[in-house]
């Protein structure tokens, strides 16, 4: 199918998204936070860094699996199928789903997008009550609500994350969108690299190490949250404490925010790519 007008505007928006992304210039402030936590990280032997970013790989890895098996993502993945049948009655699997137009896929994105970032802007708000249990499941939790959105884009643009490559094509969706903003212009190339590089999109060949210190200043921001929450606990409105719940909230959502605009416009790329391919091999 050769690309419509509508396809080539998507399209134009993913290159100025793109040129942003390039363009974007870091100011001093954030330089030297991350010369401090290189530094700071530089403290521990290497074998000890090693270690800690191997563990942290593995936890992502297993947690990536579960998610991607349990049962509220089945059900989630039968919601996808149910809202493309809408479209098109002969919908059968999720590669069937290429087929619909992208502003079909895109409804269907929008829609899982707005429920996580409903959740993570809920859980932001329960950590933000000082509750000691809601503060130390927070950065599980978010792992697992953006793990999870990502997963879905992926499944709404006809992709099955359950094989090698495209299992270690979400986690680096993943990784990229979560690393700040001036790394992730080179996150992206690599993963468009991989993308054009890889022969059957069945196993995975690249590199597969995820985490490393410039990751870390996510997690890191995460816990000063954590640190502003606890400072503020105290400061209630009329019984709630609204500044720590306002901390909490605002700053979950404004990350799941970063990672489903990350990863939808990467499945977007790549969706308007193949059906590219697909009307060149037509002539």
């Amino acid at each position: 199918m050769a690309l419509t007008v509508r396809d080539q505007k998507v399209w134009s928006e993913i290159q100025e998204w793109e040129n942003k992304l390039y363009s974007y210039e870091p100011n001093d402030l954030q330089l030297t936070y991350e010369k401090y936590l290189e530094r700071s990280f530089d403290l521990l032997p290497e074998n000890v860094q090693r270690q800690a970013f191997a563990l942290l790989d593995n936890w992502l890895f297993h947690l990536h699996a579960i998610i991607q098996g349990s049962q509220l993502q089945l059900d989630a993945k039968e919601r996808i199928l149910t809202a493309g049948r809408i479209f098109n009655g002969q919908i059968e699997s999720i590669e069937d789903l290429q087929t619909l137009s992208i502003d079909q896929l895109q409804y269907i994105a929008e829609q899982q997008i707005a429920r996580h970032r409903l959740y993570s802007f809920a859980q932001g708000g329960l950590a933000g009550t000082g509750s000691s249990l809601m503060l130390s499941a927070d950065i599980p939790a978010m792992a697992v609500i953006n793990l999870r959105a990502v997963q879905l884009i992926a499944m709404t643009y006809g992709i099955e994350v359950n094989t090698p490559y495209e299992m270690m094509s979400s986690l680096k969706v993943f990784h990229a969108a979560t690393l700040p903003s001036r790394m992730q212009s080179r996150a992206w190339e690599e993963l468009i690299h991989d993308l054009h590089n890889e022969q059957d999109y069945y196993f995975y060949e690249g590199k597969e190490e995820i985490t490393d210190i410039k990751w870390m200043e996510q997690p890191v921001k995460q816990l000063f949250k954590g640190v502003a929450i606890y400072a503020f606990r105290n400061r209630a409105i009329k019984g709630l404490p609204i500044i720590s719940m306002a901390i909490g909230a605002g700053t979950n959502y404004g990350l799941t925010r970063r990672v489903t605009d990350f990863a939808h416009k990467y499945y977007q790329y790549r969706y308007l790519t193949k059906k590219g391919e697909e009307s060149l091999e037509q002539y």
